[in-house]
């Protein structure tokens, strides 16, 4: 749980480059790749964690864009690419906007009222999940596997 708006804040930084290395690696061609048929793309990986910000935001009481339960995966990596830095850079507004202490007032929570604090360290759990299965698909795409927490087959 964060406690301290600058603690989710450097976090957010970090986590969010990481993530946007790996939504760049992905290729229009590849937008379809999955584990197995029928099962979770890298398309609508990517699109879930744009939405995400939207979603966990609004848990937290925040005001960020949210993607309507409806909207389409865009049909390019661009597109997506371009979508979340833009929720990345609402969510870091907003939560600068808050005091240490609003990180601590009760907010809704995925099972009813939970610290701010708490919803956006799952928001950021949540996210660092989605990347990795990402990850798994950038390999058996035959994509490279940017070094988001450490060295990857491509810097050997």
């Amino acid at each position: 749980m964060y406690r301290q708006v600058d603690d989710f804040l450097k976090e957010w930084s970090h986590a969010s480059k990481g993530t946007l290395q790996v939504l760049q690696a992905v290729t229009d061609e590849k937008l379809g790749q999955s584990i197995v048929e029928g099962h979770s793309t890298l398309g609508w990986l990517g699109w879930h964690l744009v939405g995400a910000i939207g979603y966990f935001g609004y848990l937290a009481g925040l005001t960020v864009p949210m993607l309507g339960k409806d909207d389409p995966i865009p049909a390019t990596a661009a597109e997506i690419v371009t979508a979340y830095e833009n929720a990345t850079e609402a969510i870091k507004e907003e939560v600068a906007k808050l005091t240490n202490e609003d990180m601590l007032v009760e907010v809704k929570g995925l099972m009813g009222p939970t610290e701010r604090g708490a919803i956006l360290r799952i928001f950021i759990d949540h996210q660092t999940h989605h990347r990795g299965q990402m990850t798994v698909l950038l390999r058996q795409a035959g994509l490279p596997v940017p070094a988001v927490m450490g060295p990857t087959k491509e810097m050997q």
